[in-house]
C-alpha cells in the first residue's frame, strides 16, 4: 500500500469521526442509557451475592466492574457496519464501491474505526466517570492490565466488526438478511460474556465457547481489567484474539471475492 493510498483510508477516519462529532447530542443520551444498563445489572447482581461470596470467580466487587467495563467497552466497539453493508447492496450503489480504487471492505473497517474513536472519547470514558461515581467500581492498579485491556479493546473492535462484515456480506446471497443481523446481535451480547460472564455458563457449554470468537470480544478484555487474568495469562488471552482475527480474515475475503463474482456476473 503507497503512502497516499495509506493517506486516503486515513481520511475514512477522520471523515467519519467529524460525521459522527455532528450528531454528538445523541450520544449525550447514550450515557444516560448505558449508566442504566450497569445499574440495572448491578443491582440484580448485588441482591444475588447477598452477603457477599463469589459466583463464577468473580466477587460483588470484581462483578461490578465487570458489568460497568463491559457495556462501556461496547460503546467503542459497537458499529452497524452490517446493516451499512446491506443497505449498499440492496440500493445498488455498492456496484460503484467495487469499482473504485480501494478495498471495499478496509474502507469499511476505517470508517467502523473513527465511529469506534468518536465513541470511545465522547461515550465510554465520559459513561466510565459517572459509572464510577455511581457504583463501587475497583480500577487496575498494574500497568500491564491497563496496557493489555486497551490492546484487547482494540483487537475486540476488529473482531466484532469482522462478524459485522461477514454478516453484511451475506446480503449478496440471500438478499434480506434482517433476520440474520439480529440474531447475530443477540449471540454476540449474550456469549460474549456481555449479558452474564460465560464462567457462569454451563460447564459444557463454556467450554463449547472457548472455540468460538465471541469471548474475545468482551469476557476476556473483562477479565484482565478485573484482575481475573494476570502478569503471562495476558498474553495468552492477546493470542487468543489475534488467532481469532486471522482466522475470520479468511471468510471475510472469501465471501468478498464471491460477492464480487457474483456482482459481475448478475451486472455484466
Amino acid at each position: 500500500m503507497s503512502r497516499l493510498q495509506f493517506s486516503a483510508y486515513f481520511d475514512f477516519i477522520r471523515i467519519r469521526f467529524l460525521t459522527m462529532l455532528a450528531y454528538r447530542v445523541n450520544y449525550y443520551s447514550g450515557i444516560l442509557i448505558y449508566t442504566l444498563n450497569i445499574g440495572v445489572y448491578y443491582f440484580t447482581w448485588k441482591a444475588i451475592y447477598g452477603s457477599g461470596g463469589e459466583l463464577g470467580g468473580f466477587n460483588a466487587v470484581q462483578m461490578t466492574t465487570y458489568i460497568a467495563v463491559s457495556w462501556m467497552a461496547r460503546a467503542f466497539y459497537f458499529n452497524n457496519l452490517d446493516r451499512e453493508i446491506s443497505a449498499d447492496i440492496r440500493d445498488g450503489s455498492i456496484a460503484i464501491q467495487f469499482i473504485r480504487p480501494y478495498n471495499y471492505m478496509l474502507v469499511k473497517m476505517m470508517q467502523g474505526l473513527g465511529e469506534g474513536i468518536f465513541r470511545f472519547f465522547l461515550l465510554m470514558i465520559p459513561g466510565m466517570a459517572v459509572a464510577l461515581l455511581l457504583y463501587p467500581i475497583e480500577l487496575p492498579t498494574a500497568l500491564s492490565s491497563w496496557a493489555g485491556f486497551l490492546t484487547m479493546l482494540f483487537l475486540s473492535f476488529l473482531i466484532n466488526s469482522q462478524l459485522n462484515i461477514i454478516t453484511g456480506i451475506m446480503a449478496f446471497f440471500v438478499e434480506n438478511n434482517e433476520g440474520m443481523m439480529r440474531m447475530k446481535r443477540v449471540i454476540v451480547d449474550l456469549f460474549s460474556g456481555l449479558i452474564v460472564p460465560i464462567s457462569l455458563f454451563p460447564g459444557w457449554l463454556a467450554k463449547v465457547l472457548e472455540f468460538l470468537p465471541f469471548q474475545a470480544i468482551t469476557y476476556l478484555p473483562g477479565s484482565v481489567f478485573t484482575g481475573r487474568i494476570q502478569g503471562v495469562g495476558i498474553w495468552n488471552v492477546l493470542g487468543i484474539q489475534l488467532i481469532w482475527f486471522v482466522l475470520l480474515l479468511i471468510p471475510m475475503i472469501w465471501l468478498y471475492k464471491l460477492a464480487r463474482q457474483r456482482l459481475f456476473v448478475q451486472g455484466g
